[in-house]
């Protein structure tokens, strides 16, 4: 098979920390750099690096069954869905257990990644250094870079993106306030939750362009994700007719509750999963408008033609995927569509490969294990892609049978089923990849002979 590719890994969140486990699995060497002086990336609660979108009463929305690693299970002491800080001790944990904090460069973020002629990686890091590697590893997360949207107007009250905020305090004393959050996914219902708790005293109201399908997390004494878990494997289409009027018959038609009629089926956008938030609006705590049409001073006007004052506007809009390394005519994700086959590799760019870039349905933990395992086997010559034509093939069948029935918009330029992904991946991607690397050998890095030449390595 031959020597192993040095290998660079941008980002100690979770995906670097899969993706380190699994090339150290398979005698990949590598070296990780993170900006921050801890691991954990966007669930390390007040990450120093600024990065971290976790906000004080954060509860994750998957339950820790779903969540677990494979190799390093939940404790069991563990609640059903657990509160930040204790998934925070889980990645310690695993870090810990693995060794992998020994190869990670703290507060020595990648300033800059440039591909050389011919291929392998020059990267810059914040120390001012320059190492080259045969191989880079991206995974740097896509929930850290907030989007905000463009409204028509002005408003003269205070804003914020719900990347920032942290609790009713901070960053801004949210009590007693006129408040509008605009979005009605899984962030923008907890804050809309928390905020409109009369111990507040606020008045709060929330804004969503599409309206939403919104599931409880407990489901017959069950988390309602372990329940669709036990479920028998089926088509994606299928699935999707035998769960339509689910949440209806959970928890009625959203109008109920004031909430605009989607316009679109259950599991055509990303499932909003919340126990609170309908109690909160048929409690009369808080309540929905449709979307935004304009700002105008402190009063913002709705497409129903409504209009209302407000003090403070919450968005929670979600994240531009950005990666600052790079030079943006070499690869940017503009409208946050990013082709990826298998959501790990670019065609056409052999020594790259980029972790975590996808809206996994559960959840993002499970689905960047099966991903580092397919990258580190890939890395390690034990898997081999198909050519660069397949690849571009597969890439578009994938992306019309995973894509093509969510509503079109930024958050679901990547969709991903993980149970079909990883049921994919286990059963025919990898075992396929393995007789190519039998049959033709592993891909040969063309980076490693100019890494070579030039005499410098992997620190």
């Amino acid at each position: 098979m031959g020597e192993a590719p040095t290998t660079c890994v941008i980002g100690a969140g979770i995906s670097g920390l899969t993706a380190g486990k699994a090339l150290a699995d398979a005698g990949v060497p590598y070296a990780c750099f993170e900006e921050s002086d801890r691991i954990g990336g966007n669930w390390a609660f007040g990450n120093p690096n600024g990065k971290s979108s976790a906000y004080r009463s954060l509860h994750i929305d998957t339950s820790k069954a779903l969540l677990s690693f494979r190799d390093h299970p939940m404790p069991d002491d563990y609640p059903d869905f657990p509160h930040h800080t204790e998934i925070k001790r889980y990645l310690d944990s695993y870090a810990e257990r693995f060794g992998l904090t020994e190869r990670i460069h703290f507060e020595n973020g990648v300033e800059r990644a440039e591909r050389l002629e011919g291929g392998g990686w020059r990267i810059t890091t914040q120390d001012g250094e320059a190492r080259l590697f045969d191989a880079l590893v991206v995974a740097n997360g896509h929930h850290w870079d907030p989007r905000m949207p463009d409204f028509p107007g002005t408003f003269e009250g205070e804003q914020l993106h719900s990347h920032h905020y942290v609790d009713p305090e901070t960053p801004l004393d949210l009590r007693g306030r006129r408040i509008l959050v605009v979005g009605i996914g899984n962030s923008a219902s907890d804050i809309a939750s928390e905020l409109s708790q009369k111990t507040h005293r606020n008045e709060v109201t929330i804004s969503t362009r599409s309206g939403a399908w919104i599931v409880p997390k407990y489901v017959f004494g069950m988390p309602v994700d372990r329940i669709a878990r036990t479920l028998p494997y089926v088509p994606l289409s299928w699935q999707r007719r035998a769960v339509r009027h689910l949440p209806r018959l959970l928890s009625g038609r959203p109008e109920r509750y004031g909430l605009p009629t989607p316009n679109h089926h259950f599991l055509e956008a990303h499932p909003t999963t919340s126990s609170e938030l309908l109690l909160r609006l048929g409690s009369g705590d808080a309540r929905a408008k449709p979307d935004v049409a304009r700002l105008d001073g402190r009063r913002v006007e709705f497409v129903d033609g409504t209009s209302d004052e407000f003090d403070v506007i919450i968005h929670a809009t979600g994240y531009a995927i950005t990666f600052p390394f790079f030079d943006e005519a070499f690869l940017s994700a503009p409208d946050n569509r990013l082709p990826l086959y298998k959501r790990l590799f670019r065609p056409g760019i052999d020594d790259l490969v980029l972790i975590g870039f996808a809206q996994a349905v559960p959840t993002l933990f499970p689905f960047v294990e099966t991903q580092s395992k397919i990258a580190a086997a890939y890395l390690g010559g034990t898997y081999r892609p198909p050519d660069e034509r397949e690849m571009r093939r597969r890439l578009a069948a994938d992306e019309a049978r995973m894509n093509a029935h969510f509503v079109r918009s930024a958050r679901h330029t990547q969709q991903v089923d993980f149970f079909t992904y990883d049921r994919e991946a286990h059963r025919k991607e990898l075992p396929e990849g393995r007789r190519r690397a039998a049959a033709l050998g592993p891909v040969r890095l063309a980076g490693r002979a100019a890494r070579h030449a030039a005499g410098a390595g992997a620190a």
